[in-house]
């Protein structure tokens, strides 16, 4: 019987957080030990190490995911592993799991198989409590908000147009909608807010941001938080919020250090959502990733249309980073789903049936992905995530047309049943494309209208034919020139299942209208986001949430994680 994940990742023999540390080049003044597996990266390594040349720096992506999983966190750590067993220096660099999706449908985040960062339950649940942090400081700033309109609301703010909500690291869509102050009076002033999940919390985004306390400070100051009575911006930096907001932070911006199963190096930091955020992780992880190693394998969110493209066009930019290649990552199950085949969670038969022509059809939506990556100047390569069931003849499918579609390579992989090993093909791919010369280019110039932003991601990315606009998001636009925001970088907030805003539109839709329904900003942050379809900032738990499953052993042990 094949071990579960968890049963394998509570078999590995793990370093102690001090020999990993020594073994990437990390002095021992500069790991900070949570325990005897993880430990935070004092931000003095990345000054020491400041005159050191960068390595390679890959980004793995891949197509509009599917409810079963591509495997994308699989690959992202099984291709470091792979690097490394052919000799290069490598880490890899991801974002910290969010408790909402763990206790929800997707459960755990921490990879699968011999290609997982451990320990897994303490990554998690809870980690170093850097989510924590991230929610105490946004609440004490919707605190502060509250506090000022009960004490007479010197700067005039708009009660009705307060900005700032309150955040919380679950799925609980009651909070969507809630009423803060009920009664007024000595509960202060009675108005209609709401609850974000903290990874799409704008401090979560601000803080995989910062290059540094003092930038830190600076964007937490220009959070927009409400619009006084003569219809102006009113950032945080007015209520004196962003000291005590930093002080709050001050652990939380340093990276977090832990191991795959293999004794690598896995820096882990900062977990925005890439549907509403920017879906990367932390600027200074991947800053200190690239001086102490020749490859640093990143993950972003989602598709190309979600991580990869807010990677490129807002992450990259902000860290003075240039990537030197991307790695899509597919499966022939998810392909046969965008090729148009039909399941249901309780009979999932239809996908293990062999069905080279609905792997035909769906290779339209990779062929779209790998088209973005080209966009980008980067070089495409496509990791096939191999699961059991698939035949030759679907693999060989996606390789000829991966290939056909301008990837430079397509491979199949096996990290998850091999570890490393299983992934030394996908790792030369890598190598034999990241050392040529990067010719990575954004798809728009900061200069051009917000309007246009939005219209080029929606077009060359999406491949839609026109925008829409609700006379709300126009006059937020206006809104957002007027405040002189309007060369900041776009952060789209759209469905991740499809490369439209419909996630039942599968394949490579085309010739459809992107509806964009509300715009907002996070001028902290630095980007503006505008909103399309039906897209929210606090999910909700399905009808058997995974947290039904969780347990805890007399031993301690956390059970139920997947």
């Amino acid at each position: 019987m094949t071990p579960s994940d968890l049963e394998i990742a509570r078999q590995a023999k793990l370093l102690r957080i001090e020999a990993l540390a020594e073994s990437i080049g990390l002095l021992p003044e500069e790991l900070e030990p949570y325990g005897r597996h993880k430990g935070k990266i004092n931000l003095a390594a990345l000054e020491r190490l400041r005159g050191r040349p960068d390595g390679r720096y890959i980004c793995v992506t891949g197509i509009n995911p599917t409810p079963f999983g591509e495997g994308k966190t699989v690959v992202t750590i099984g291709l470091a592993q792979a690097l490394r067993a052919i000799g290069r220096r490598a880490l890899s660099t991801l974002r910290q799991p969010s408790m909402g999706p763990v206790f929800g449908v997707k459960g755990g985040a921490t990879g699968g198989g011999r290609s997982q960062v451990v320990p897994v339950d303490e990554i998690n649940l809870h980690f170093t409590g850097d989510f924590h942090a991230v929610a105490a400081a946004h609440n004490l700033l919707a605190a502060l908000i509250d506090n000022h309109l009960h004490h007479g609301n010197p700067l005039r703010l708009d009660p009705g147009t307060i900005l700032w909500r309150r955040s919380l690291d679950l799925n609980d869509r009651a909070l969507r909608r809630v009423r803060v102050a009920v009664g007024g009076g000595a509960n202060g002033v009675e108005r209609e807010s709401g609850y974000d999940i903290t990874a799409s919390s704008e401090v979560m985004a601000i803080l995989s941001l910062a290059t540094g306390p003092g930038d830190l400070k600076g964007r937490l100051s220009r959070i927009l938080i409400a619009v006084d009575r003569d219809g102006r911006g009113v950032p945080a930096g007015a209520l004196h919020a962003q000291g005590a907001m930093a002080a709050l932070l001050r652990d939380a911006l340093k990276p977090n250090l832990v191991q795959n199963l293999e004794g690598g190096g896995v820096l882990i930091h900062c977990g925005p959502f890439a549907n509403v955020a920017h879906g990367n992780n932390s600027i200074l992880a991947d800053r200190l990733a690239l001086k102490l190693a020749d490859y640093v394998v990143t993950e972003s969110g989602f598709g190309s249309d979600c991580g990869a493209e807010k990677l490129f066009h807002i992450k990259c930019p902000a860290a003075g980073i240039t990537p030197s290649a991307a790695v899509i990552v597919c499966s022939v199950r998810a392909l046969k789903l965008h090729g148009g085949e039909e399941f249901s969670r309780s009979d999932p038969s239809p996908l293990r049936r062999p069905d080279v022509a609905a792997v035909g059809r769906g290779c339209s939506n990779l062929a779209k992905h790998i088209e973005n990556v080209r966009l980008f100047g980067l070089p495409a390569i496509v990791a096939i995530n191999r699961f059991e069931g698939d035949t030759r003849a679907e693999m060989e499918e996606v390789v000829t047309r991966a290939r056909a579609a301008g990837a430079s390579a397509a491979v199949v992989v096996d990290v998850w049943g091999r570890g490393g090993a299983g992934g030394i093909e996908l790792a030369e791919a890598v190598v034999r494309a990241a050392d040529s010369p990067s010719a990575f280019r954004p798809l728009y110039a900061a200069a051009l209208r917000i309007e246009e932003k939005i219209e080029t991601i929606a077009r060359r990315v999406y491949g839609a034919a026109a925008v829409s606009y609700t006379d709300a998001a126009r006059g937020t636009i206006e809104f957002c020139r007027r405040e002189g925001l309007g060369g900041l970088p776009i952060c789209m907030a759209k469905t991740p299942l499809s490369l439209s805003h419909d996630p039942k539109l599968k394949g490579r839709p085309e010739g459809f209208t992107l509806p964009v329904t509300d715009v907002r900003v996070a001028a902290g942050a630095g980007y503006i986001y505008p909103l399309t379809g039906n897209i929210v900032t606090m999910p909700g738990l399905p009808a058997v949430p995974a947290a039904v499953h969780f347990d805890l052993d007399d031993e301690g042990r956390v059970l139920g994680l997947s």
